[in-house]
C-alpha cells in the first residue's frame, strides 16, 4: 500500500488522483472498450438504424373475392406504393387476419365479391382494409398509405364518368375536392424518422453508459478494498477525490458527445435551428450532470453490486421518460414530476428548444439549472459517500 501511495505523493492532490486514475483505466481493457468502442458503435447504430428515416416496404396482404380485371388494377395500384410491399394473398379473411395477429404482415386489403359489377352498375361498394395497430408507428404508416390511394380510387369512377358526360377537368376537381389542404411538416419536411429519433436515442443510450462506468470505476474501490488508498492521494479531500476519478471519463465522453453530434448533424445533415456551440455546450453540461447522478446514486448505494442494478433501472426509466415518444406534459401526473429526475429530461428539453427554433434561454433557463442542481446534490452527498468508503463496512458485499 505504501508503495502505491508513494507514487503519487510528491504531486498536488489532484494531479495525484488523475494520473492514478489514467493509470487505472489504461491498465483494463475493460475501459477502453466501454468509453470508446460502446459509444462509437451507438453513434454508428443509431445514425443507421432508421435506413432512409421512412418505411418502405411494410409487408401486407390482399384478400381478392371479386377476381376480376378492377381488382386486379386496384391490387397493382396498391403494389405501387412505396410504403407497402403486398407479399401474400388471402383467400378469405380468416387466413389475412391470422397472418396479420401473427405479424407476418401488417394489414390487408378486402376486395369484395362482384365489386366490378356494383361498380360499373353505379352501385355502392366498398373496399375494406384493416391493420394492425398494436405497433402505432407502422400502423400509423399502413393507415395513412391505405386512406391516401384507396381515396384517390374511389374518385376515379367519378371523375371518369363526368368527363365521358364533357365536363371540364377543372371542374370535376373543383366538385370531387372542393376544399385543398396543402401540408408543411415543420422541422421535419421529409417526415424523417431519424430527424427526431437518431439524436436524442443515442444520448438515451449514452447516459446509461455514463451511469455504468461512473458508479463502476468508485465501487471498484470499496471492492477491491482500495478506497483508503483513494481517499490517501486526495489528501482525505472527498471533493478532489471525486473530481480527479471522473475527469478522465468526462474528458473521453465529451468528445464521443460532440463526436455524435458532428455525425447528427454534419454527416446525416438532421437540420437544426443553431449553431453547434450550443448543442455541445449543452452535451458537456448533460454529460457531467449525468456523472455527477451516477455519484449520488453510489453515495446513497455504496455497494457495486447493488448501485449497477439501480443504475440500469435508473437509465432504462429516463428513456421512458425522455419525452421523445410521448409528449411529457400528458403523463399521469405523478409520473411528469418523477421525469424530472432525470438528466435526460432536462437535455431533450433543452435540445429540442435549440433544434427546433432556438427560441432562447428564457425557455430552458430551468432545465439548464436542474442540470446544475444535479451536481450540487451529489456534492451535498459526499460526506457520506467518504463515511461509507472509511467505515469499510461495504467492502464484503457480493
Amino acid at each position: 500500500m505504501n508503495k502505491k501511495m508513494n507514487r503519487y505523493i510528491k504531486d498536488s492532490a489532484f494531479i495525484s488522483v488523475l494520473k492514478r486514475e489514467w493509470i487505472r483505466m489504461i491498465s483494463r481493457k475493460l475501459y477502453f472498450g466501454v468509453c470508446i468502442v460502446l459509444p462509437l458503435f451507438c453513434i454508428f447504430f443509431m445514425a443507421t438504424i432508421f435506413g432512409s428515416g421512412q418505411m418502405e416496404n411494410i409487408p401486407v396482404g390482399v384478400v381478392d373475392y371479386d377476381q376480376t380485371a378492377t381488382s386486379r388494377s386496384i391490387i397493382r395500384t396498391v403494389s405501387a406504393v412505396p410504403t407497402f410491399k403486398v407479399t401474400e394473398y388471402y383467400i378469405d379473411d380468416i387466413s389475412a387476419r391470422n397472418a396479420t395477429q401473427k405479424k407476418q404482415i401488417y394489414g390487408y386489403l378486402v376486395i369484395p365479391s362482384n365489386f366490378e359489377d356494383n361498380l360499373l352498375n353505379g352501385n355502392g361498394v366498398t373496399l375494406s382494409y384493416y391493420y394492425h395497430y398494436a405497433l402505432l408507428s407502422v400502423g400509423s404508416e399502413v393507415r395513412g398509405a391505405f386512406e391516401t390511394v384507396l381515396q384517390t380510387l374511389s374518385l376515379s369512377p367519378i371523375a371518369v364518368e363526368a368527363t365521358a358526360l364533357g365536363i371540364n377537368e377543372n371542374l370535376i376537381k373543383s366538385f370531387l375536392v372542393p376544399i385543398n389542404t396543402q401540408s408543411h411538416p415543420l422541422y421535419n419536411p421529409d417526415l424523417d424518422y431519424s430527424v427526431y429519433l437518431s439524436n436524442p436515442f443515442f444520448f438515451i443510450l449514452f447516459q446509461v453508459i455514463i451511469l455504468l462506468i461512473t458508479v463502476y470505476s468508485i465501487g471498484i474501490e470499496i471492492k477491491f478494498k482500495t478506497g483508503n488508498i483513494w481517499l490517501e492521494c486526495a489528501k482525505k479531500n472527498m471533493v478532489i477525490a471525486v473530481l480527479g476519478k471522473i475527469l478522465p471519463y468526462t474528458v473521453i465522453f465529451v468528445i464521443m458527445g460532440i463526436f455524435a453530434n458532428y455525425v447528427m448533424f454534419g454527416v446525416m445533415h438532421i437540420p437544426f435551428s443553431c449553431g453547434f456551440w450550443p448543442l455541445n455546450l449543452t452535451t458537456v453540461l448533460f454529460i457531467i450532470a449525468t456523472q455527477f447522478l451516477g455519484v449520488f446514486l453510489f453515495s446513497l448505494f455504496p455497494a457495486i453490486s447493488i448501485v449497477i442494478s439501480i443504475v440500469s433501472m435508473v437509465g432504462s426509466l429516463g428513456a421512458t421518460l425522455s419525452g421523445v415518444t410521448f409528449p411529457a406534459p400528458f403523463f399521469f401526473p405523478i409520473i411528469y414530476y418523477l421525469s424530472f429526475l432525470f438528466p435526460v429530461r432536462h437535455f431533450i428539453e433543452i435540445n429540442q428548444n435549440l433544434l427546433y427554433g432556438d427560441y432562447g434561454y428564457a425557455y430552458t433557463w430551468q432545465n439548464v439549472a436542474a442540470l446544475f442542481a444535479f451536481i450540487l446534490v451529489a456534492l451535498l452527498l459526499l460526506p457520506h459517500l467518504k463515511k461509507a468508503i472509511l467505515s469499510h463496512k461495504y467492502e464484503n458485499i457480493r
